[in-house]
């Protein structure tokens, strides 16, 4: 295969892999903190993303640093994706929440 094919699916795994780990850990936020034992919901979604992500970059990289740092970089494009796409609500909604959180 192509060198710069390889290099880009590995981005492209990396981002997958990132939206997976921080898309986990939304849901999981969303749902433990209404359950009745969050410490288990927490402590078990910590467990199988992290194994997700450290088996995916394993497997992407191949034994090859250039193939795990592009891995870790759409690791990171897809922490800021997720966080746009989960932010609150309220900054883009209501044109009251921005001058809400300073005094006059």
């Amino acid at each position: 295969m192509n060198e710069t094919l390889t290099l880009a699916l590995a981005l492209v795994a990396g981002v997958g892999l990132g939206a997976i780990f921080f898309g986990g850990l939304w849901w999981t936020v969303r749902k433990g903190v209404s359950s009745k034992s969050p410490a288990l919901w927490f402590l078990g979604s910590l467990l199988l993303r992290a194994s997700i992500v450290l088996a995916g970059f394993y497997f992407v990289s191949g034994g090859h640093w250039d193939r795990l740092l592009l891995c870790l970089i759409g690791f990171v494009i897809a922490h800021f994706i997720v966080t746009r796409l989960t932010g609150p609500p309220l900054d883009r909604h209501n044109p009251l929440a921005k001058g809400a959180g300073h005094a006059p």
